[in-house]
Formats: structure tokens, sequence, C-alpha cells
């Protein structure tokens, strides 16, 4: 009986020694809840191009990495480069992506479907209406993939095409 008595306070505060220890754990290391992604393209003005053009993005900046910072940094062998940065909308939480190139061709060939190479092959960007997407890939003469745009469910529909070095970028959202 003494062991059933012992056992049930254990058994009540497991689960308020458990939360608390949680709380400590569960920090918020981040200052903030976008992640700005770097992308390594072959032709920076083809690239602009179709990420102002094609997928309307906004260009809100850009920044240029000298020789040493490369080398000091581990990010390049001692190689400088410019930096070009767009964003979907020109807000503060919106996700950067970063263009940048160093005039080389890309190490891989550009995939024909997400499985045939590793990384990052694909974003999704979820749109309010795929027409003016739709009027701007045609204009551009940019390949739709597959069979799309795809009904999805009742008022979205899916739209895949690629970028100019072969990143899959999937539009979501209603035809009008």
């Amino acid at each position: 009986m003494t062991s059933m008595k012992k056992k049930i306070p254990f058994l009540i505060l497991f689960p308020i020694i458990f939360l608390t220890m949680n709380s400590f754990m569960a920090k918020d290391d981040f200052e903030s809840e976008t992640i700005s992604i770097g992308v390594v393209v072959t032709d920076l003005d083809i690239s602009m191009d179709f990420y102002q053009n094609v997928i309307g993005m906004t260009r809100t900046g850009g920044f240029e990495v000298d020789a040493d910072f490369g080398k000091r940094s581990g990010l390049t062998d001692s190689k400088s480069f410019s930096v070009e940065v767009l964003k979907l909308k020109d807000s503060s939480q919106a996700t950067e992506w970063k263009l940048m190139s160093f005039g080389t061709g890309a190490g891989h060939s550009n995939p024909s479907y997400i499985h045939n190479d590793t990384g990052i092959q694909y974003v999704t960007i979820f749109v309010k209406s795929l027409e003016p997407f739709l009027s701007r890939i045609e204009k551009h003469k940019v390949k739709l993939l597959g069979e799309t745009p795809v009904q999805l469910d009742e008022e979205r529909h899916f739209v895949l095409v690629q970028d100019p070095d072969g990143t899959f970028i999937e539009l979501i959202g209603p035809l009008e």
C-alpha cells in the first residue's frame, strides 16, 4: 500500500515537471519569423527578369560581398559577388529571395522532376489569383509543366514552372 501512495504523487507531479522543463527548453532563439534564401544562378540578369517580370517579385535591395569577407566567412575562396534581394512584397516580414551569380554554369543539369536532384528543388507561392501569373507566363513564353493548371479543390489550382536554372516554382491559388 505504501508503494502506491508514492506512485500517485509522482504521477501527478510528472506533467507539472515536464511542462516546466519544456517551457525552459522551448526558447525563442530567432530574431525573425522568416528565412532569407540565397540562390546562386547562372545569369543574374536573366534570373532577375524571370523573378521580377514573370513571378512578380519586387527588388528591395542588394549588397556587395568583397573577396576578403568571402574568404574569412567561408562563403567563397576569395571571390567577391553581388547579391540582389527580392521579395513577394516590400515588407519586413517577407521572405528574402537573394540572387547571386558567379558567371559560371550550373554544376548539374536542370532537373526534369523534383526527384532528379537533391537540395532545394521547389518553392511554393500562394497567390490571390493565378490570372496575372498565367498572363505573364504566356507573355514571357515560360513553359507550363505537366498538365498545369491542375485543380486542387473547389477554389484552388496548381501551376508549375521552372526558373532559368531549373528551380521549380509552384503557384497555388484560384484561377481568377
